[in-house]
């Protein structure tokens, strides 16, 4: 019998298989897709996620695969400069950094194969979870294969599968608007330093920045209600009314270049409950996290560390299931606080950013009296940003 399977291998799958198999946990890692290259995928390390990456021992991966740090945050309003923010934000820890997902999926990827206890199963997606005496007993593959295990951990994001079939449920937040994701080449803006620029105009808000493989990446808010046919829209015009005139040019020249956008449905929530006997969900299966200021990878990379530190104990004892399973109850119960506390200050950032969308006045008074205000925005703003980098609760891998 396999002691682990971990279904889905992202970074909260691989990482949390690569430690297991390192401790001598027979570990099997199972993934649907065949490739790691996605349209999307999350590239913002912020100093809590950095810190994990760290312990887990993978900071020379970061460092010989395509990253970037941010250099600086930038608000406008209106068209007019409203505040800036350098990083590291008040000299405190490192800069946000900017990695190439897959590049760091495939290089823990490599680490892990070295363990003879790992085993990794690409390109077959999980149909159904086994029981056995009222206990997950395993996993059933879409070829018809079974896998028997002592537990089983769902990391296969917000949209879970194994979530769904463990019928946990997820208590999802309300949410406004989704993301519309493009690309497109980059600017000689962009060359001295890498900043993210967040841009209110009007109705329109987007953010836009220099992602770690080296082309401007933009993320811009789509309201749920809106009757607009997005896939219609001239991008490069749309782009550009709202932008400073600087950056418009930009989007204008590069109007041919300007890859189609993918729509990023927003899901956040969280799971009551993240566990059943001989079950336990991590990362955004557990607890979508919203898009506001990255905080997806960071909290699942700190979710792996508390989880590994549990689950090695309980499963070097041979056949204790009921050591499995209080584990799985001592990880969310240290885990949750935060991601309860990270997820309220990304609601308090979604209402800021909404309150500015509805009242023009707002806006325009804003924009106008920016040399006056703008250092206070600026102090609220950075004070809210401090708590979502750090993390609230120690994180500390003991194994």
């Amino acid at each position: 019998m396999t002691q682990v399977v971990i279904i889905g291998a992202g970074p909260t799958g691989l990482t949390l298989a690569m430690l297991l198999a390192k401790s001598g946990i027979a570990v099997k890692l199972i993934e649907a897709s065949r490739s790691f290259r996605r349209i999307f995928r999350g590239e913002a390390l912020m100093p809590s996620g950095l810190a994990a990456i760290e312990q887990m021992g993978l900071s020379d991966v970061v460092s010989n695969i395509p990253h970037r740090a941010i250099d600086a945050w930038e608000f406008y309003i209106e068209n007019r400069p409203i505040f800036r923010v350098n990083e590291p934000m008040e000299s405190v820890g490192q800069p946000c950094t900017l990695i190439s997902q897959p590049a760091f999926l495939e290089a823990v990827l490599e680490k892990a194969n070295k363990r003879e206890n790992f085993e990794f199963m690409q390109g077959t997606a999980v149909r159904d979870l086994l029981r056995q005496n009222d206990r997950v007993s395993g996993v059933r593959l879409s070829d018809g294969q079974e896998i028997a295990a002592d537990l089983v951990i769902g990391a296969d994001g917000r949209n879970s599968i194994v979530r769904q079939q463990a019928q946990l449920e997820l208590v999802q937040a309300a949410q406004s608007f989704d993301i519309l994701w493009f690309k497109l080449p980059t600017s000689p803006a962009w060359q001295a330093e890498n900043v993210f620029y967040s841009v209110l105009r009007g109705q329109e808000a987007f953010g836009v920045l220099q992602g770690s493989e080296g082309n401007l990446q933009v993320g811009w808010s789509f309201d749920r209600n809106s009757s607009v046919d997005w896939q219609k829209v001239d991008w490069a015009e749309k782009l550009a009314a709202a932008a400073p005139d600087w950056l418009a040019s930009h989007f204008r020249a590069q109007k041919e270049a300007i890859e189609r956008p993918l729509l990023l449905s927003i899901v956040v929530g969280r799971c009551p409950q993240w566990h059943v006997p001989g079950l336990l969900l991590l990362g955004d299966a557990a607890h979508p996290m919203s898009p506001i200021r990255a905080q997806g990878i960071n909290m699942a990379l700190r979710d792996v560390i508390v989880a590994t530190n549990h689950l090695v104990t309980a499963l070097q004892q041979p056949a204790n299931v009921a050591a499995i399973d209080l584990a799985l109850a001592q990880i969310q119960a240290e885990r949750e606080p935060e991601i309860i506390e990270i997820q309220r200050l990304q609601q308090a950032e979604v209402g800021q950013a909404e309150l500015m969308h509805n009242y023009p006045i707002l806006r325009h008074a804003v924009s106008r009296l920016a040399p006056v205000i703008g250092s206070r925005i600026r102090k609220s703003w950075l004070d809210r940003q401090l708590q979502l980098r750090q993390g609230f609760t120690p994180v500390d891998l003991k194994i």
